[in-house]
């Protein structure tokens, strides 16, 4: 019994070590599909429609404008999701939350052993016994980064890296941006992909309509599967929950920071306006929220508390 025990655990090991393996592979089947789309509408169709002249040239200048806005918001937001560290603990935390009650206690003293003075055995403890560290609230343990992420959502294989309170906002812009460019550029290939199934004669070198038919099949797939994603996150943002969260609240009848959307959707994009939309926080709202940070959450008896 013990033998097969430790033998799932290695295997399973060994399937997070081929998850880090295979993100690198996925970000470049990424820039990849990015590649065959840019060569199929600019190279290929749009960028030579530019000198036909009439209303051809200016439809092909809206897309070409379009498409390149898109594509570098894109991969601002993809990028920002790659290189951001989703959050970790910190080495000196000391608050400890318990989320179901919405008590705060803290440790006594002023240093402590994070080995020594939190008692693991204590339910009302948030304690993770593979980093061997206390947990935030929020916060959870990922087996592919091998480390507790703050307010993480999921490990996404396609940005090597976990989606948590620091890059979420990233991850939706990501969302966001693939889905309008995968359908501008399924939608400005159509025509030319129905006329692969016309008995008319196609113009064009193999190659070109080669690259056009995968381009548009590619588009069209991630443009689907993405707005799913989309529509899911959607709902877990205007909750003001997670992924693993929202599997959690199975058995929770009232979720203590669901603060209503308007407060829910601030918390992941912040109060500046003109920032929702950019990979990016304000000043501002990184003084006043300490929810962007990843440690400390406004919940439902902490607002009932302060109007008493």
């Amino acid at each position: 019994m013990y033998r097969s025990g430790f033998v799932m655990a290695w295997n399973v090991f060994k399937f997070c070590t081929a998850l880090r393996g295979l993100g690198s592979i996925m970000i470049l089947l990424v820039l990849g599909v990015v590649g065959v789309s840019y060569y199929a509408v600019v190279l290929s169709i749009y960028g030579p429609a530019l000198i036909s002249g009439g209303l051809d040239s200016f439809i092909a200048l809206l897309v070409l404008i379009m498409f390149h806005f898109l594509l570098v918001m894109l991969l601002w937001s993809y990028f920002s999701v790659v290189l951001t560290d989703p959050g970790g603990v910190p080495p000196n935390y000391r608050q400890v939350v318990d989320e179901e009650r919405g008590d705060v206690d803290r440790l006594a003293g002023s240093e402590f052993s994070p080995l020594a003075t939190p008692d693991p055995t204590n339910a009302r403890v948030r304690y993770c016994r593979k980093c061997n560290q206390l947990k935030p609230p929020r916060c959870h343990h990922c087996s592919v980064c091998g480390r507790c992420v703050l307010k993480m959502d999921h490990h996404c294989v396609w940005v090597v890296n976990c989606v948590g309170a620091l890059n979420y906002k990233y991850f939706l812009l990501f969302l966001f941006y693939t889905l309008l460019e995968t359908t501008l550029v399924t939608l400005s290939l159509l025509p030319y992909f129905i006329e692969f199934f016309s008995d008319g004669e196609v113009s064009g070198s193999p190659s070109t309509l080669a690259t056009t038919f995968l381009a548009f099949v590619l588009n069209l797939a991630f443009a689907l599967s993405v707005f799913g994603f989309m529509i899911m996150h959607i709902s877990l943002v205007s909750g003001n929950t997670t992924t693993i969260e929202a599997y959690e609240k199975k058995t929770t009848p009232k979720w203590r920071y669901d603060l209503g959307r308007k407060r829910n959707f601030e918390q992941v994009f912040g109060t500046v306006q003109r920032y929702w939309f950019i990979p990016a926080y304000s000043d501002e709202d990184l003084r006043k929220m300490p929810a962007l940070q990843g440690l400390e959450y406004p919940s439902k008896p902490d607002l009932d508390s302060q109007e008493l």
